[in-house]
């Protein structure tokens, strides 16, 4: 009877399962509670560090900002005492006499007041900073300002000053002072547990590093430094670190933790209130025993309470996902790109991978390679990626950090015809983008605006979930270059991959086809603490040039942040620009290949066309930009393909894709195999070269570059030359050429000129000059 009486009780001994979630609930408001005092504590301490490094911010403006002003007034008073009345017959006696009132300083020259001899200067001797600092400054507004540059490894603080009024000077005056006293003061400000670094603008909206000064720590660079007066430097606060979630606000955080702890204490109350110990108090007073039951028999049997459960509260829906917000500036003419955390971030990068997949589903196509080089910010943004890849039921083959081209050889080699290079490429630290590759085609332009649309109509695949592998086919890749490309006799290499992720891979390359390799700057640091990865900036070459000089060494290499760029210098200090690399390579495929298409950009020099057609093969001029060379060798079948950025396409024994690091295992094959055992630089001697300026720019306003474009093509008369409007204008004497085109990726107007010498450097920039002044007089050209 003992058993059927517990028998007739188990209805009444149930799971409370509304007590469990209590009990959960209140532990979880307790532990929020908790994360939030402890967040709130964070907040506190954070605002009291980010205020301390923006005093220090504000001390070191003041500080370099009386420095550079001292100089100032000392070169100023040196320069208004000097007597220029017979100048510029006189110009020997008064540069003495400038060196003699500027004892302080480390070098002053003296140059005419048309600057003619730095406009027709060999840029290579006489620098291209330099010469972009005295051009610049009959232009400039109020004193040109203090600039930093290298002499020789030296860095100093460089000024241009006229002698005599701006507007018409009689000469203008070079000076150089130490950096060191300027770093000195730098590095002895207090700046807590933030770090300051002092950066200085270029004319090219670059901001290059001078100094870093304060813990390694702090990580949160803001996006704009404070300038110092008087010069092109300005000083960025990098805040200290913090993993805070919160607002940042501590009555917000003071609030949350108040609302979680009178919550959780809420929620024990309740659970107490419903103790089963209360309910066995009240059962014991309404509930019959088994006595009772059995005493009132045989009377008809009591109704069993139905005990109903309560009815489920209504489950909230979750606040529906704030819209993400796509900047379509960041959808360029070659690939995407924009600034972390501002117009590109792990959600844009989501919706840009489900647009691809879109584009793959409808092309029949389910797997994609994807790869990143080493920023920051790489494993986020390709994570993402992924993420809306597979979201659009696209299969992912994840090869980890690897060079853009090892991205696009792993699209060969799986067959996938469909590659992702998550990079950022020669752009500084805060930067990152994607290159992209569908179906064996680098989108560009229309395809890469079709990309945009689907994302912001909403057209996008999201039904599927595609499948994730992560595969190493970096042995591969390396295997492949040096089963086919070995160097006849070993030659001694400084490679400089600016720490950019070709350093993981380029220095193996190298030594595997047979060469000696000194790394330099191969530690892949997506900081780029030592230069921008950018070969194609002379600037970036400096500390290569003078480590093959002190190391003896044949040659050196360099590669831009992402491996798909090659630079060269020689052991003389001799920068090697890609249009005459191009000749070199178009004469070697050539030899096995005769009457094959070359083809190179409109910014190379005249010289190319000459030396193709000398080694039997077919020129062909096209636009800039990597994804438009390759979509013109696969129309034309070329086999060879060069840019003036560096970009070499190898259709020839390799792939057609843009590879730096097997051009340059290309290029040190040839000098290497040379039959008559001659030296880099007499080789590289055998390339004709004219007189040239580097690539230089016009600023213009979004949308205006292309405007005047429109009208310099219907107004410009070149006379009997030559003229390509395939990118620009483009035009050809027998002696030279120049070109002015829009850019494709920021609001500028880019120009080049080369010439067989000076003088006809000089006339065709002349007359340059005043066809684009005929467009728009307001124009300030930097020639």
């Amino acid at each position: 009877m003992a058993m059927s009486g517990a028998q007739l009780r188990l209805p009444n001994v149930q799971v409370r399962w509304d007590r469990l979630l209590m009990l959960a609930g209140g532990t979880l408001l307790l532990a929020f509670a908790v994360f939030c005092v402890w967040q709130t504590w964070l907040i506190g301490n954070q605002g009291g560090a980010i205020r301390q490094i923006h005093a220090a911010q504000d001390d070191a403006v003041r500080v370099l900002g009386e420095e550079i002003s001292t100089l100032h007034d000392q070169a100023n008073w040196a320069v208004s005492a000097a007597d220029t009345s017979g100048l510029p017959g006189t110009s020997d006696a008064v540069l003495a006499a400038l060196k003699q009132r500027l004892p302080q300083a480390s070098n002053v020259e003296l140059y005419s007041g048309g600057l003619d001899e730095v406009l027709h200067a060999n840029y290579h001797d006489f620098g291209y900073a330099k010469a972009a600092q005295l051009m610049a400054a009959p232009d400039a507004e109020g004193a040109p300002p203090v600039q930093s540059q290298t002499n020789k490894g030296v860095r100093r603080l460089t000024m241009v000053l006229p002698l005599g009024s701006q507007q018409k000077p009689l000469a203008w005056a070079w000076i150089e002072f130490p950096f060191a006293p300027l770093a000195d003061r730098f590095n002895n400000l207090a700046t807590g547990g933030g770090r300051l670094e002092l950066h200085q603008s270029s004319d090219r909206g670059e901001n290059l590093q001078l100094l870093a000064h304060g813990s390694s720590a702090a990580i949160d660079a803001e996006p704009d430094g404070k300038p110092v007066p008087g010069s092109s430097f300005n000083v960025v606060a990098v805040l200290p670190g913090a993993y805070i979630v919160l607002p940042q606000s501590v009555p917000i955080a003071m609030v949350l933790s108040l609302l979680g702890l009178a919550a959780a204490v809420g929620l024990f109350w309740l659970y107490a209130r419903t103790s089963p110990t209360r309910r066995r108090v009240v059962a014991s007073v309404e509930e019959e025993s088994l006595s009772d039951v059995i005493a009132k028999q045989p009377a008809p049997e009591p109704a069993v309470p139905v005990v109903r459960p309560a009815a489920p509260r209504p489950i909230a829906k979750p606040p529906a996902a704030a819209p993400v917000t796509v900047d379509p500036t960041i959808f360029r003419a070659y690939d995407i790109r924009g600034v972390v955390g501002k117009s590109l971030t792990a959600p844009v990068a989501k919706l840009l991978g489900q647009s691809i997949g879109t584009v793959m589903r409808e092309k029949g196509l389910r797997e994609m390679v994807v790869g990143r080089d080493g920023r920051l910010s790489g494993p986020e943004l390709a994570g993402a990626l992924s993420d809306g890849l597979r979201a659009a039921g696209i299969d992912v083959i994840d090869i980890g950090a690897v060079p853009t081209p090892v991205v696009y050889y792993a699209a060969f080699r799986f067959n996938t015809g469909c590659g992702v290079a998550v990079t950022g490429s020669h752009n500084p630290p805060d930067y990152n983008g994607f290159k992209i590759v569908v179906g064996g085609e680098t989108l560009s332009e229309d395809a890469i605006q079709d990309l945009y649309q689907r994302i912001v109509t909403n057209a996008l695949e999201s039904d599927d979930k595609g499948n994730l592998r992560h595969v190493d086919v970096v042995p591969d890749y390396i295997e492949r270059i040096t089963s086919d490309v070995q160097t006849e006799r070993r030659l001694k290499l400084v490679v400089d991959c600016g720490n950019g992720i070709a350093g993981a891979i380029a220095p193996q390359v190298l030594e595997g086809i047979g060469c000696d390799v000194i790394p330099l700057y191969c530690e892949v640091d997506g900081n780029f603490p030592n230069h921008h990865p950018d070969p194609s900036d002379p600037h970036n070459l400096e500390d290569l040039i003078l480590s093959v000089k002190q190391t003896g060494a044949d040659l050196g290499i360099a590669f831009d942040g992402d491996g798909d760029r090659l630079g060269v210098v020689t052991r003389a200090g001799e920068i090697i620009f890609p249009d005459r690399m191009l000749m070199l390579f178009a004469r070697d495929v050539l030899s096995r290949q005769p009457g094959a298409t070359i083809i190179y950009d409109v910014k190379c020099t005249g010289h190319l066309k000459g030396q193709i057609l000398d080694a039997g093969g077919s020129p062909l001029m096209w636009r800039t930009g990597h994804s438009l060379i390759k979509a013109k060798m696969r129309e034309t079948g070329a086999e060879l393909a060069g840019e003036m950025s560096g970009h070499f396409f190898f259709k020839e024994r390799w792939y057609g894709f843009d590879d730096g690091i097997y051009s340059g295992a290309r290029l040190l094959e040839i000098l290497a195999g040379d039959l008559e055992g001659r030296t880099p630089e007499q080789i590289f001697a055998t390339c004709p070269k004219g007189v040239s300026t580097p690539e230089l720019k016009v600023e213009m306003a979004e949308g205006e570059h292309y405007r005047f474009m429109e009208k310099f093509r219907e107004k410009a008369s070149f006379g009997d030359a030559t003229l390509v409007t395939i990118d620009g204008v483009r035009a050809d004497w027998p002696d030279g050429w120049g070109l002015v085109r829009p850019s494709n990726t920021t609001p500028i107007l880019v120009l080049r000129f080369d010439a067989d010498n000076a003088e006809a450097l000089k006339r065709i920039q002349d007359l340059f000059r005043s066809q684009m002044l005929a467009v728009d007089p307001t124009l300030k050209l930097p020639f």
